[in-house]
Formats: structure tokens, sequence, C-alpha cells
């Protein structure tokens, strides 16, 4: 489920666009005396289509506040984000991202391949604007951790210039 929203104090003069997508929705239950009480654990990642991209988990005893957390915490460190290294509308390089026991693998891929990956890996990649792209998820398959690898990944992406620049080279 991707959602677009407006963002600017300027009064909408100069807008960027996010986009942000609900990964997963957890129901975690309590037994208590009366029997069992609900609470709910939302992931949701948030993106600009131009290369940031951050996600955002909240918890409530409902799921649109939950939802509404994720949101806000979301779009709050994707202000603090740097911008992924993109090729047209792919990425540079292969790169592994890993958290914990989870390990992805981001390949880039010609123009009209399109977004192969799972779930998890999938909204991350489109909320950054990543359009053809192939991946591979080793280890742990838990949502949370697969978010977070793969924006690791995508976050040790380097460019042509930025290689060069760290090497004191000229291309």
């Amino acid at each position: 489920m991707a959602r677009e929203r407006g963002e600017g104090r300027d009064g909408g003069r100069n807008e960027v666009q996010l986009k942000d997508f609900v990964v997963k929705i957890r129901r975690c239950a309590t037994v208590v005396k009366g029997g069992r009480r609900f609470s709910f654990a939302a992931l949701v990642v948030v993106g600009d289509e131009s290369g940031r991209v951050f996600y955002g988990y909240g918890k409530a005893n409902e799921v649109p506040p939950s939802v509404e957390k994720a949101l806000k915490e979301a779009q709050e460190n994707l202000r603090r984000q740097k911008k992924v290294a993109m090729r047209g509308q792919t990425i540079p390089h292969r790169v592994v991202g890993r958290y914990g026991a989870s390990r992805v693998i981001l390949v880039p891929a010609g123009p009209g391949t399109g977004v192969k990956a799972g779930p998890g890996v999938r909204e991350v990649l489109q909320a950054c604007g990543i359009r053809n792209i192939l991946t591979k998820t080793h280890g742990s398959t838990n949502p949370l951790n697969l978010v977070k690898a793969t924006i690791r990944g995508l976050q040790a992406l380097r460019t042509r210039e930025d290689v060069a620049r760290l090497r004191g080279v000229e291309l």
C-alpha cells in the first residue's frame, strides 16, 4: 500500500512528494485476567523516489495509530538521511547489505528489468526510486531486519566520482 504525501513548511511552494509503504503490521497479544489484550506494531518505509529512504516502527493499541507513529518516525529520520548514489534508474555497482542475521545482495540491472525483490526489500527500493534491480536475500527473513539491511546496502553505494575523489585520482 503506497501513499503520497506533500511536505513543506513554506506553504506548498517547495513541496517534496513522499511515498510511504506499509511493509508489515504485527499483532501482539498479552494474556490478562479477562482474556487477551492485543496491541499492534507497524513497519513503514518512506522515501522521496529520488534517492532518500528510511523506515519507521510504531506501536499502539490500534492499527491506525501505530501506522501514524511509524510514519512520523520515518519522516523525521528521512530528513537526516543522505541521498543514495544511483546511476539512472539502477545502482552503480553490486553491494551486500547486512543487518543481524539478514543479508541482502543488490545487483544492478538493465532497463526494463523491473524490481526483482521480495517483500520488505521491494518497498525500500521503490520508495528510493530504483526501477531496475535484482536482489537476493540470505539468512533471516524478518521484515525489519531485511529493511535495515537493504538501507545499509544502499548507503554503502559509491559513484565513480566518489571513489576517484577518495583515492585522489582523476578519471
